[in-house]
């Protein structure tokens, strides 16, 4: 691991900041954060650097959020969300970086495209098949063990479960505090991206993530469900269109 200079570590902060957004409810800036890490860090060191950053801003989200669950929208994801991290484990080393991003930018793309449906067509019928859950599910998993970007296939989901606000923000950040330790033991023993030379790399992100939760709280207080959804929707596209050209 190299050494940091003044400028990573900013960018480190900045980083966490938007992290702490994120996961105070300001979902779909993950790519943001994934992108300026990218900027310092290889793109597999950069998911070591960020574990116990997301770790972190998890379970600040889970305790604010610990009453607004749909339990039973997250046991359906989250089996399938294992079996899609085991594949990535499995595979991950055999995709290109570049044609990763260019199938996450187009999924990503047409998952923008259905948000856009379910919340036009309210009389819609919400897809309660396993299939619907199982594709989310093993696409989830598979994105967040490659490059930690699991938030557009969650996201549909959830907005195709038509959650509220607080609702949405909670299952989800229950969804990935139980992931995010899953893959844990992978980044450590299999990877070997996390260690005695990133955990303090990872901490320097701290304060950031901090003051960028509080922040993002006072800001999601102001949104109506229909405002968030939409918010939802375009930081999606906005995430793709940035994935394209990073």
């Amino acid at each position: 691991m190299q050494e940091l200079v003044n400028s990573d570590v900013i960018i480190i902060l900045i980083a966490g900041f938007i992290l702490g957004l994120s996961k105070a409810g300001l979902k779909g800036l993950g790519i943001i954060v994934v992108t300026l890490l990218a900027l310092i860090f290889t793109a597999k060191e950069s998911t070591g650097i960020l574990m116990p950053m997301l770790i972190s801003a998890d379970i600040l989200a889970i305790v604010v959020y610990r009453r607004d669950v749909q339990w039973k929208e997250l046991y359906k994801l989250l089996p399938w969300m294992v079996v899609g991290i085991l594949i990535a484990v499995y595979v991950g080393d055999a995709i290109s970086e570049d044609s990763f991003r260019k199938i996450m930018a187009v999924t990503i793309i047409f998952s923008a495209f259905m948000m856009v449906a379910w919340e036009r067509m309210k009389n819609l019928k919400v897809p309660e098949g396993l299939w619907f859950s199982g594709a989310m599910g093993l696409g989830a998993g598979f994105t967040t063990m490659i490059g930690n970007l699991a938030g557009a296939f969650s996201n549909l989901y959830f907005l195709a479960m038509r959650f509220p606000k607080n609702e949405f923000i909670g299952t989800a950040a229950w969804l990935f505090f139980i992931i995010n330790l899953f893959k844990l033991p992978f980044h450590i023993f299999s990877w070997g991206t996390i260690g005695t030379s990133t955990l303090p790399i990872s901490g320097i992100a701290l304060p950031g993530i901090l003051t960028g939760f509080w922040v993002g709280l006072k800001v999601v207080r102001k949104f109506s469900t229909k405002q968030f959804h939409y918010y939802i929707i375009a930081v999606t596209l906005i995430g793709a269109v940035i994935m394209l050209i990073r």
